[in-house]
């Protein structure tokens, strides 16, 4: 297994290991475990082209950047020039992309290897990695379970140990639930903070892309690199973002260190902690790294939040309409799956089109966004969604006037069976009730791998920080991750 980033690079300088080797070893381990299916397209040639020439580059004592051999993989939603992408969806079967996004442009100029694109819910609409025209992703460390999604592909490329980093894009939590499911670390970043120019929209004021490793430093570069305006995008966040990284003493870049004797004001809902959809192991071991961080002496406490049971309604309300609205250039005139059939008409036209290359579960969300935009039921679901967004926000903004932190559970179960929740959407959609509120008010979230089930099974602790708080975010996960490290030794 290759360790860390930093690790990495003191290898590729003693030349105990080079980027070819790295890259066919990865290459190897993926077509090893190519039962898993969480890669849609492994980009082989080109990453083996890429790892000679960075090879070449070190050995010529050129600059080299922050990522340099670095092995990534993409979601399926995200653009890579001359590769296909197609949201894991028959509507986009075979269509390339012709540009980079601007995530992976800031990637590749720091000298970062792509080794492919990763299986997914269609249009990254899912929480299983089931809904995918490719089939659905295994969870590795248990095949009879899901991986999580949406980026169940993705969470499961680091988990198995098929790349160092991937990226997944987060609408409701579909970066920080699969790292829960698959025992990784996986965040989501301010909204804006990694510019969405070359993502597929699903719901554009809630989608970001986010990242998945196996060290908090590994994703903070990451994410340090991908940071920042891009003129291609509008929403993304004007100006540099705060630094995350800088050289320790041995030259290499690691997280900004917190002060040791720093004291975090922490607080939890407790109507999510106590809420009868959580398994009761989770609160269990929730509720004693709640007790182990006030016994450190930081300020633990327990905030009324009146509104939980509102933000999955407020959530597929508002991003099934907008779903509706930017699948709707999916119609088989310009690109994508045009039907074959014999059409009367161009209505049918675009409904054999659409109905044959969408598949279920996007059909159900984009018919749900029509509903509530239509006339009529506009001001009674819409209107009123927008309204708990508004209330989240303000409620989000005052939390933050006295805390530094919000702790919660990622999901309210660890990983479950393959096909268990398939028929029941309301079930399904209903396990995203801890990540949505992250999604709803912008702000950043991680999920860190602090524990296993007695069935087995890891699940993560959830941790939201306010608007630009990165830094502060990964600087308490570090400092979580190390004292659960020191525990189990």
């Amino acid at each position: 297994m290759i360790a860390s980033i930093a690790r990495y690079h003191q290898q590729l300088q003693s030349g105990t290991v080079n980027c070819l080797q790295t890259v066919e070893y990865f290459i190897a381990e993926i077509n090893s475990k190519k039962h898993l299916n969480a890669f849609t397209e492994v980009y082989a040639d080109e990453a083996i082209s890429r790892a000679i020439a960075l090879d070449e580059k070190r050995a010529k004592g050129l600059p080299t950047g922050k990522l340099h051999g670095v092995v990534i993989a993409i979601k399926d939603v995200i653009c890579y020039k001359g590769k296909k992408v197609s949201a894991a969806s028959n509507i986009l079967k075979d269509f390339e992309s012709v540009y980079h996004a601007t995530a992976v442009q800031r990637l590749l100029d720091e000298d970062a290897i792509i080794i492919g694109s990763c299986n997914c819910d269609e249009f990254a609409m899912g929480s299983t990695s089931e809904n995918s025209a490719y089939g659905k992703v295994l969870n590795a460390l248990d095949e009879t379970r899901v991986p999580g999604g949406s980026s169940g592909g993705s969470a499961v490329a680091v988990q198995a140990n098929l790349c160092m980093l991937s990226l997944g894009s987060d609408t409701g939590g579909s970066v920080r639930q699969p790292a829960d499911f698959c025992g990784i670390i996986g965040i989501k970043p301010t909204y804006g903070y990694i510019s969405r120019y070359g993502l597929i929209a699903y719901a554009s004021s809630f989608d970001q892309i986010g990242v998945f490793g196996r060290h908090i430093d590994d994703v903070a570069l990451a994410l340090q690199v991908m940071g920042g305006e891009d003129d291609f995008d509008s929403t993304a966040i004007p100006g540099k973002t705060a630094p995350l990284m800088e050289l320790n003493t041995s030259n290499q870049l690691k997280l900004i260190a917190h002060h040791s004797d720093k004291k975090y004001r922490i607080a939890y809902f407790d109507a999510a902690i106590n809420h009868p959809l959580l398994d009761h192991e989770i609160a269990a071991q929730i509720n004693q790294t709640l007790a182990a961080l006030k016994s450190e002496g930081h300020q633990v406490d327990a905030v009324p939040f009146d509104l939980l049971e509102y933000v999955v309604p407020a959530y597929y309300v508002l991003t099934t309409a907008e779903a509706s609205s930017n699948l709707s250039r999916f119609d088989g005139v310009r690109y994508g799956h045009r039907t074959p059939h014999a059409v009367s008409d161009l209505t049918d036209f675009y409904k054999k089109s659409r109905s044959e290359g969408f598949g279920a579960e996007v059909q159900r969300r984009i018919m749900l966004g029509t509903f509530v935009l239509s006339a009529g039921y506009f001001d009674a679901y819409f209107s009123k969604a927008q309204q708990v967004r508004r209330l989240l926000v303000n409620q989000m903004e005052e939390i933050f006037k006295n805390f530094d932190l919000i702790l919660l559970p990622t999901s309210p179960a660890t990983a479950f069976k393959v096909g268990e929740k398939t028929t029941d959407p309301v079930a399904m959609y209903l396990a995203d009730i801890y990540t949505v509120f992250a999604n709803l008010t912008g702000i950043p979230a991680i999920s860190i791998p602090l524990y296993k089930h007695s069935n087995g099974m890891p699940f993560g602790l959830q941790i939201l920080a306010n608007k630009h708080a990165e830094l502060l975010l990964l600087q308490i996960s570090n400092h979580l991750l190390q004292s659960h490290s020191t525990k189990m030794s």
